[in-house]
């Protein structure tokens, strides 16, 4: 009855049609069709800046049975262009909650769609690699279909967008250091689409956190003193951030430690010299697992990128950009994709994944342990003027197993791993 009542169809751009019943807001959105494989979290994702200009489709059939509330947003706002869900709940149960998960969607003007089959469309993906989409609702579902196609084939590909500007802050924003830790002094974070569990996390290691906006000058990194850069997470084409990989070449031409994340780790391998290139479907989920080449631990993960870094697996290689040398830290196992960069010569480390993890494993927390730690190294040789060790990059001192201080939702909220989260 609901569906002949307010249809909705997910177009996407091989021509296929998929018909449901409209979910959230109503209207037309357009934007490259992903699928996330995480059964918990679906707050954390929907407010993850990174999955901006993306329609996501959850792969867990039932969504929406805690509601949202006002405690796990990741960010300022729900960021996915559209919403695709199997079998939204009636009702929300759940303590916590604030609203319905279809409310939130109506409040930020997220067009969605539900009962489609999503197994089906996650095949097609996983067949055919994400492509662009569209969901058409009210008046747009009753709009020919040979014009919905159209439509979606006029929007633009995701490579090659920069989206920086859209999800980053427009004013710096500065979190303290947690108090009872040993302060390390002030952190330059890029804000390309940051979480707010990435600023606790560095936070709760000592960092003055300075969230700074994306269109940043080197001069203004440099006004704040920082002991270190951060470059977030974040939605777009690597390739299409070029000022952003100038701006990182000066940090690193200046001796700052850097630590990168996500997009900050393909902006790592470009300033360092090497390519990226898109995968065909990404990975988008909380159990993806990755080797650490230096301890041999394999980590359960979370992810959310689109493209990845073109850098030899085996061995050290020399950086075309004369940073000395540099090698892969992390791999992932389902598809040997790198997730990790470590160069040997300066101060800097990067991993693809998402070691807040908020949503999902907290496996990988240590990366932050690893960050301060080689802050604090670089800090000693500078005042003995001894210089930094290779080992202090990235070092294995904190190993996946042996974590120290975790910030993050499910640690901020006695038994959230619990609530059946979707």
């Amino acid at each position: 009855m609901t569906f002949l009542l307010d249809p909705a169809v997910l177009v996407l751009e091989d021509g296929s049609r998929h018909p449901g019943r409209a979910y959230g807001a109503r209207g037309t959105t357009l934007g490259e069709v992903v699928f996330s494989t995480g059964m918990t979290g679906y707050q954390e994702t929907l407010t993850d800046p990174s999955y901006a200009g993306q329609i996501v489709l959850q792969t867990a059939p039932h969504i929406g049975n805690t509601g949202m509330n006002g405690e796990d947003p990741e960010s300022r706002r729900i960021w996915v262009a559209g919403y695709i869900v199997r079998d939204p709940s009636r009702v929300v149960s759940n303590w916590r909650a604030d609203e319905s998960l279809e409310d939130a969607l109506i409040r930020d003007g997220i067009v969605g769609i539900a009962g489609v089959d999503t197994r089906a469309i996650t095949r097609v993906l996983r067949s055919s690699g994400s492509m662009r989409g569209g969901v058409f609702s009210g008046e747009a579902a009753t709009l020919d279909p040979e014009e919905q196609l159209r439509i979606v084939r006029e929007a633009p590909q995701m490579a090659g967008q920069n989206l920086s500007a859209e999800v980053s802050v427009r004013e710096v924003e500065v979190t303290p250091a947690a108090e009872n830790v040993e302060r390390l002094g002030a952190l330059a974070v890029l804000d390309l689409g940051v979480k707010r569990a990435t600023v606790l996390n560095l936070a709760a290691r000592g960092f003055d956190v300075h969230v700074l906006p994306q269109s940043v000058t080197i001069d203004e990194i440099r006004a704040i003193d920082p002991v270190a850069v951060f470059y977030s997470n974040g939605p777009g084409d690597p390739a299409a951030s070029d000022d952003h990989v100038t701006l990182l070449r000066n940090v690193l031409d200046d001796g700052l430690p850097f630590f990168g994340i996500c997009f900050g780790n393909q902006l790592l391998g470009r300033a360092l010299g090497f390519g990226t290139y898109k995968l065909p479907f990404g990975h988008r989920g909380i159990n993806q697992p990755v080797l650490d080449k230096q301890t041999g631990r394999v980590e359960i993960t979370a992810h959310n990128h689109g493209f990845a870094v073109d850098a030899p697996l085996e061995g050290e290689t020399l950086s075309p950009n004369g940073y000395g040398r540099v090698e892969v830290s992390h791999v992932g196992l389902n598809d040997n994709v790198v997730e990790g960069l470590r160069a040997l010569d300066i101060p800097a480390f990067s991993v693809q994944y998402h070691p807040e993890a908020a949503g999902g494993p907290h496996d990988a927390n240590y990366l932050f342990d690893r960050f301060a730690d080689m802050v604090r190294s670089h800090r000693a040789a500078a005042s003995s003027h001894v210089p930094l060790s290779a080992a202090s990059a990235g070092s294995g001192e904190h190993q996946s197993g042996h974590q120290g201080t975790e910030v993050g939702h499910a640690q901020q909220e006695v038994g959230h791993e619990g609530e059946g989260k979707n």
